[in-house]
């Protein structure tokens, strides 16, 4: 039988197939998510995300040094503050834990990329995203905080701020706030497209960030909704984004190649805490081959349109890009 076309013939070698790989990866697309919490001497596992930890200030920059010399240049901080009240306080507090946490960084690690997530949850005293109106999250009232945070922390020495909140607006006050306030170069990577999915289980456990009544779907979007993304993405880019997020990243790597595809601006995917956990899970059970998994799951978020990816295998997936198994 004759064929003049046979596809395996680009597949014979190693060499050959990297050579005509579709999807490229690089180190300089990947952000790590550290959390950072209250007190000294502290290095606590994560029960829920075995291999993670809740960094005190003191300790956190022994876990910076490991990252950079993975070749891991990016760091988004979220904070555990011990005291939490009904306006979120501490996070936009000029001694706040993550304001801290960027001082430190910068004052240690110049050339870190250090990201803040915008979010009142973690500094809540009920756990929502915002400030409340009974048990209704206030969406314009919140705005104002929003704004606070961000500035907060880009004063305290963030390069970048990435509003997680899902209020609507949210990414045009923040930008208002830091173009009065002469950071006109900030830019801001908005979870535009944020769900509300039973992923960020492990998450809520290492932040402390579980709503203390009811849920989280009056503000992020129903997971049964494709279109809904798009429209959410090209208010933000109207409203100033930089960058488009898409989270979770896994399930949902349809939305991630449909926003791609609509929009004209760099889109990060957050492999969330549920993700880690369930890799992390499988392989410890032996069911799975742990590395294996890592990276086909992170390529296939690259293949599907992602330029940055946050993830909490950051420091493995750059191990795999040096070893030549990915990249």
């Amino acid at each position: 039988m004759k064929m003049n076309i046979r596809p395996r013939r680009l597949r014979t070698g190693a060499y050959l197939r990297k050579m005509v790989r579709e999807t490229r990866m690089d180190k300089s697309s990947l952000i790590y998510p550290m959390f950072i919490k209250e007190g000294a001497g502290l290095e606590e596992e994560i029960p829920t995300m075995p291999g993670q930890y809740r960094y005190s200030i003191d300790r956190m920059p022994y876990a910076l040094e490991k990252l950079q010399k993975a070749g891991v240049g990016s760091v988004m901080f979220f904070g555990i503050p011990e005291h939490k009240d009904a306006c979120g306080s501490g996070a936009y507090a000029e001694d706040g834990i993550v304001q801290k946490a960027f001082r430190e960084a910068k004052s240690k690690f110049p050339d870190l990329y250090c990201i803040g997530d915008i979010c009142m949850c973690e500094y809540t005293s009920h756990g929502h995203c915002g400030i409340l109106n009974g048990e209704y999250v206030d969406n314009d009232k919140t705005l104002d905080y929003l704004a606070k945070i961000a500035l907060s922390q880009v004063q305290a020495g963030a390069d970048m701020v990435a509003p997680s909140d899902m209020m609507d607006g949210r990414v045009g006050a923040i930008r208002s706030m830091l173009d009065a306030n002469g950071f006109l170069e900030t830019p801001i990577m908005s979870y535009a497209v944020k769900y509300a999915s039973a992923f960020y289980g492990p998450f809520r456990d290492a932040a402390g960030s579980a709503p203390a009544f009811g849920d989280r779907k009056s503000y992020q979007m129903d997971f049964h909704n494709s279109r809904e993304a798009i429209k959410e993405a090209l208010l933000d880019v109207e409203e100033g984004a930089d960058i488009i997020m898409v989270k979770p990243a896994m399930s949902y790597l349809d939305v991630l190649a449909k926003v791609k595809e609509e929009i004209h601006l760099p889109v990060a995917a957050y492999s969330v805490s549920g993700e880690y956990a369930m890799i992390k899970g499988a392989a410890s059970l032996g069911y799975v081959d742990e590395a294996s998994i890592i990276c086909e799951t992170a390529v296939s978020a690259y293949r599907a349109g992602v330029d940055m990816y946050l993830t909490y295998f950051a420091p493995e997936i750059a191990a795999f890009m040096d070893e030549g198994r990915i990249g």
